[in-house]
């Protein structure tokens, strides 16, 4: 059962890894090849050591094993004998090789030479580092392809995260998302530089071992393989434990990484309301529990090795009786010996290849998960082609519904090109829903929404999304210079193009007082920078994009009065010549749109003029009023 276990998680690990693996297949195929190689050559300390104790036999002894060598210029070639007889085979290679080798290794009762000091120092020497420097090559080989796998390994995940849909990320933690690009592609890499390549190296050293020593002794190989399976036995219990430690340990570390996210986003609130302890008990708990089962992890894990070094033990001092029993002679029993110890090393390994399968298999499922992800949000193929917006964008009889409650009921309206639409409501109503939909973030759960008349589905997201421009309430700034700030509106934006956007946004100015200037880095969110100014590099952002159509999402509702004069003023700059959606919380920054709707309960409740909707006294008039504006008489 626990064979199986294992081949299944091999086979996850295998087939998840393979794609990645593949593009370097000639290196990998060349760690496989030194991996053989090495396990290969594993086996010729047994033939060594007790080719070297036989020529330290009394000189009768000695005289008989090399009667019939001759010098290597005249031994006859190896005839191969019938297929069937294997052992044959072998002692005539055997025989060949002493013949070739006799020369260069001291015999008892023969006068020394120089060949036989220089074979006898060097022969052990240069079979060690034969075989250790296979195993260093393929070593890394194997981490050479490990490292940049799991480098495509993390820019797939990245991209695939990119091309799923909001609601994917409204229901995951930015903790569990870096825990799972981060952590979980680490226990893939650990697993590729160490199982994979043990997983090559170790059982081809067991098998040659094991045919070294059946050719030594089959009665006594065949005793020591009745103990190999005993071996196992701790992986039966303790692999179960592994990973089911492995998951909580995941689970802990989520939930610490998701709440260090929050503490550090959030820092500024945390030290005004003196939450510092209690955010730290919190953290020291995920702590707590991560250690918990972490050390439940290490406790299965170690208690593999003593566990199977006991039973070889055991298994090894019955041999040893049986040797003694059955008189088996020195040479044989150095030799016997020394391949069991060879082989011993490579049987832990592999019990340990068998727990760190287990521990990855963990991090492979919740990889998995992520890769198996579909986006709500379809690409149609193939797309249509999409033109400069000309004439209108429509919602047609559109609902929409994030659950069981629906945020916007049979909705019907029409923006005309070079329309300016103001946008209001309460909060909840379905307002920022709308720029959802136009940017096609969702798509309605009824209903439609065109652009020119076709409705959007049927261009690629990205075409759509070349058409609009979008300066919302959230900044996002990201740690890159100034001047890159800005090209991120468009991709292939020039130096002129960005200082011009620059100066249309009034951001020209503060940004030549920057230590670099354009080249300047405003760190993490934008810290070095004040709100308004880092406002002011979004709306240049947007000037940069060109885009037809402009959708502000309560672009100045977080800015204090002076920053909002100086950012409204560039926004109606940036609003000339462009179809224009704009949400607004403060109801005075809609007094130039040509139209305005009042959202509520879903539905549209109002719509006019700035100045009609406020002489009707109704919704928007009593909204207008709470923030102090006069209404007329």
């Amino acid at each position: 059962m626990q064979c199986l276990q294992f081949m299944s998680n091999l086979l996850n690990v295998f087939k998840f890894g393979w794609p990645f693996m593949r593009q370097y297949w000639t290196r990998l195929a060349t760690a496989l090849m030194l991996s053989v190689l090495f396990g290969l050559s594993n086996a010729s300390f047994v033939w060594v050591t007790k080719t070297l104790f036989e020529r330290m036999a009394t000189d009768h002894q000695a005289t008989s094993a090399v009667a019939s060598a001759k010098p290597a210029e005249t031994a006859p070639a190896v005839v191969a004998p019938p297929a069937t007889d294997v052992r044959h085979y072998l002692k005539a290679i055997n025989r060949y090789l002493l013949r070739w080798l006799d020369p260069w290794l001291p015999l008892m009762g023969r006068a020394i030479d120089w060949k036989q000091i220089v074979g006898g120092l060097l022969i052990l020497p240069i079979m060690v580092a034969f075989s250790r420097y296979l195993g260093y090559l393929a070593t890394y080989c194997t981490n050479w392809v490990s490292e940049r796998v799991i480098a495509d390994l993390r820019v797939a995940m990245l991209r695939k995260l990119n091309s799923l849909s909001l609601d994917y990320f409204n229901r995951s933690t930015m903790g569990d998302l870096t825990t799972r690009v981060n952590s979980d592609t680490a226990a893939v890499q650990r697993c590729m530089s160490l199982g994979f390549n043990d997983l090559i190296k170790e059982p081809i050293t067991v098998i040659s071992v094991f045919s070294a020593l059946f050719f030594v002794d089959a009665k006594l190989t065949l005793l020591a393989i009745v103990f190999l399976p005993l071996c196992t036995l701790p992986l039966i219990y303790l692999g179960r434990k592994v990973r089911k430690a492995a998951k909580s340990v995941v689970s802990a570390v989520v939930s610490q990484a998701s709440l260090l996210l929050e503490v550090l986003s959030g820092i500024r609130v945390v030290k005004a309301f003196g939450l510092e302890a209690e955010q730290e008990l919190r953290y020291r708990e995920y702590a707590r529990q991560t250690v918990h089962h972490g050390m439940k992890g290490v406790q299965a894990r170690e208690l593999v090795n003593p566990l199977m070094e006991t039973i070889a033990m055991f298994g090894l001092g019955l041999l040893i009786t049986v040797i003694f029993y059955t008189r088996t002679s020195l040479p044989d029993l150095v030799g016997f010996l020394t391949g069991v110890i060879v082989m011993f090393t490579p049987i832990k390994k592999l019990a340990n290849v068998g727990i760190l399968f287990q521990q990855t298999s963990v991090g492979v499922d919740r990889l998995l998960q992520v890769m198996n992800e579909q986006p709500s949000v379809k690409e149609p193929v193939p797309p249509k082609s999409l033109n400069k917006f000309q004439t209108a964008l429509n919602f047609d009889k559109v609902s929409f519904s994030y659950g069981q409650k629906p945020v916007l009921q049979d909705l019907s309206l029409v923006i005309p090109r070079g329309h300016k639409l103001g946008i209001a409501g309460e909060s909840g109503c379905g307002k920022s829903t709308l720029v959802n939909l136009v940017f096609r973030f969702y798509d309605p759960t009824a209903g439609r929404v065109l652009l020119d008349g076709v409705d959007i589905r049927e261009f690629s997201s990205h075409a759509l999304r070349l058409q609009m421009a979008l300066v919302s309430q959230e900044i996002v700034i990201f740690d890159q210079t100034v001047a890159q700030n800005i090209a991120c509106g468009r991709t292939g934006a020039t130096r002129a193009e960005v200082e011009f956007a620059a100066h249309q946004a009034y951001a020209h100015e503060f940004i030549m007082q920057l230590p670099q200037g354009y080249d300047s880095r405003v760190g993490e969110r934008g810290v070095t920078l004040s709100v308004g100014q880092r406002q002011r590099l979004c709306i240049a952002r947007a000037f940069v994009r060109n885009a037809p159509i402009l959708v502000l999402d309560e672009a100045t509702a977080s800015l204090d009065s002076q920053a909002e004069s100086e950012v409204q003023a560039a926004i109606d700059r940036l609003e000339e010549n462009r179809t224009v959606i704009c949400i607004a919380h403060r109801l005075s920054t809609l007094t130039t749109m040509d139209n305005i709707i009042v959202l509520g309960q879903g539905r549209i409740l109002e719509a006019g003029t700035f100045d009609e909707l406020l002489r009707r006294r109704g919704v928007f008039a009593n909204m207008a009023q709470k923030q102090g504006i006069q209404i007329p008489t």
